[in-house]
């Protein structure tokens, strides 16, 4: 599996040629790179990507230049080769996991895609990540080493590939436990997490009851934070209690008669407590 040939164009390179080869190295750990648009090199090599106008996943012809291009999914973003690349090896590069695979093509492959195709829709503002692949391109000023760059290009993606995988596994997993956090809250108004677990999405997705989460911080103290009332708004389904706010230490202790009261946020969304059994206290208070 190793003496695999992989073609894709030369000259100036984007994000999806790019990502393609970074994923490859998930599935072939070595191969000979050729980036040409000789035809006759092309039809020779195992696997061909961004040129040749074909797509044929079964003999792992991956462009979509060619009329009628390569596709589109669901939400009407177009395939790149980065896109239909995952499309057959995404499961495998995930280890299986479908979860992952789809969350890594929602946050990243799809928005790659996006960008190379041109659809306004699937394109965030500000600088992306396929320009900042296309600055590893040599600039008019400097020497046109374009494999030199595209290999420096393919290392950079092959790191960020990783991450988002890995970010991807570590979503999936926290879905896991979140949800069997709502299914043990002994109140369904506050979810208690054993340690801190990524969690917004999957309360809001499974707990419309859940006010506040309780998890231990990273030094062994315990905080409760709200429930916002949508994803990424900064308004709560309900604030802590308004005579905490901006209080700390024995001032806040005096309000609550809870001796190890740490702090509350000036905007009632968080507050802390040294033991799990106080910040208990503070959760059962908040609810009343």
């Amino acid at each position: 599996m190793n003496d695999k040939t992989i073609a894709t164009h030369n000259g100036n390179f984007h994000a999806d040629d790019v990502f393609s080869i970074a994923a490859m190295k998930y599935i072939y750990p070595s191969f000979k790179l050729i980036r040409t648009r000789d035809l006759e090199l092309i039809d020779k090599a195992d696997v061909v990507i961004d040129v040749g106008g074909e797509y044929n996943p079964d003999t792992d012809r991956f462009d979509h230049h060619q009329r009628g291009g390569a596709g589109e999914r669901e939400n009407g973003i177009p395939y790149s080769s980065f896109g239909i690349i995952w499309k057959k090896y995404g499961l495998e590069i995930c280890r299986g996991n479908q979860d992952v695979a789809n969350a890594v093509d929602a946050g990243l492959v799809s928005t790659i895609d996006a960008n190379d195709c041109g659809h306004v829709q699937g394109v965030m503002h500000g600088i992306s990540l396929s320009q900042t692949i296309s600055m590893f391109n040599p600039t008019w000023q400097e020497e046109s080493l374009y494999d030199a760059s595209f290999n420096e290009a393919v290392i950079f993606a092959s790191r960020i590939l990783t991450r988002f995988i890995a970010a991807a596994r570590s979503g999936t997993s926290a879905k896991a436990i979140v949800a069997k956090a709502i299914d043990d809250a002994k109140d369904p108004r506050v979810i208690v997490l054993e340690q801190y677990t990524p969690w917004k999405k999957t309360v809001h997705a499974l707990a419309p009851q859940a006010l506040y989460v309780v998890y231990p911080s990273q030094d062994g103290e315990w905080r409760i934070q709200t429930v916002p009332a949508e994803l990424g708004s900064f308004e709560d389904r309900k604030s802590l209690p308004t005579a905490w706010a901006g209080f700390s230490g024995q001032a806040l202790q005096e309000i609550t008669g809870i001796d190890d009261a740490m702090f509350c946020h000036n905007s009632l969304f968080i507050a802390g407590a040294k033991s799990f059994e106080s910040i208990m206290k503070m959760a059962s208070m908040a609810v009343k």
